[in-house]
């Protein structure tokens, strides 16, 4: 078999076999290079490689379009879950895919790519996966008791929570208010402009800022009950947290870490105050698990059924 052709500048690390790409920040760091090998083998397919591709935060477009470029020229290259790059690859490279699923026209951005018949095709899976994981720490009827939802970012994960609330057809299941402060304007007018194309009851608040002191402010005067979200990549792809160690979590609410590794700080400020003020902590490790799975089963074109993902998401708790 002849080795297939590298595009753009970046090298094939493994030339005969067929691939999945994996393009975020610090792929190597990730669990999922452990967990790779043991799930393909489980889905019987162990003959299956993974590779990452690591792209600083808002990288040059020219390096999406090589990637993006490079996945539909290689006919070895099943396809990619993309992390972080989300919007970014979608502006870039919108043009090279043969189709977006509705997901991805909605939300701008690309999550995933997978291949249909020889056609590139982008999807958006965050809704879904933000919805899986975000119902199983909530569950039914979460904000009758009137807490609402602030979110520290507005990038892709903001926006797929957004989507996935504004969704909810019971009223419990959606919050009054929907609070999102990010450090600079761009991704906050791209999610009002989403929302604004959209009929829901929720009030969405759109701050921008920067000064974590601000962010404790914010938080203080979000009511009992509320969720609080780190979207903003910072513990993982970046340091630090949206907010001091001198923020106050609200009272019996929830924070949720959309990462699962890396230093962690906002995991560490809400655990600090899980008995104090009764505050319920969860990290991104489902949300990953989701992410990977539902990816997975688009890449390979199959279904992955509730049974086979508590399989999955056992053998990679193992070695998590």
């Amino acid at each position: 078999m002849r080795p297939r052709p590298a595009v753009g500048d970046y090298p094939i690390a493994s030339p005969f076999v067929p691939t999945v790409y994996f393009v975020g920040v610090t792929t190597r760091q990730s669990s999922i290079m452990k967990v790779f090998p043991l799930w393909v083998r489980e889905l019987g397919r162990p003959e299956l490689v993974i590779e990452g591709i690591d792209l600083a935060p808002h990288a040059d477009r020219a390096c999406y379009r090589q990637i993006v470029a490079r996945i539909k020229a290689d006919p070895l290259a099943l396809g990619a879950l993309v992390t972080t790059h989300k919007i970014d690859l979608f502006e870039a490279a919108r043009d090279l895919f043969g189709t977006l699923d509705p997901y991805a026209q909605i939300c701008t951005e690309v999550s995933c790519i997978s291949k249909r018949d020889g056609m590139l095709v982008g999807h958006a899976k965050d809704p879904q996966t933000a919805g899986l994981s975000l119902d199983a720490v909530l569950g039914q009827g979460y904000f009758r008791t009137g807490g609402e939802v602030l979110c520290f970012g507005a990038g892709g994960a903001a926006v797929a929570i957004a989507l996935h609330l504004i969704d909810k057809p019971e009223p419990a299941d959606r919050p009054r208010r929907f609070v999102v402060v990010n450090r600079s304007p761009g991704r906050l007018e791209r999610l009002g402009t989403m929302v604004a194309r959209l009929s829901t009851d929720i009030q969405f608040e759109y701050i921008c800022n920067a000064e974590p002191e601000r962010n404790d402010r914010i938080m203080a005067g979000m009511p009992a009950r509320s969720l609080v979200i780190n979207a903003t990549g910072m513990g993982k792809d970046r340091p630090g947290s949206p907010v001091t160690r001198a923020a106050l979590f609200p009272m019996n609410g929830v924070a949720w870490e959309l990462n699962y590794r890396g230093e962690l700080g906002f995991l560490h400020q809400a655990a600090a105050q899980q008995v104090a003020r009764s505050v319920t902590v969860e990290d991104g490790w489902l949300y990953s698990l989701y992410g990977w799975t539902q990816a997975m089963a688009e890449m390979l074109g199959i279904e992955i059924g509730q049974e086979q993902f508590v399989r999955l998401a056992e053998i990679a708790t193992r070695v998590r």
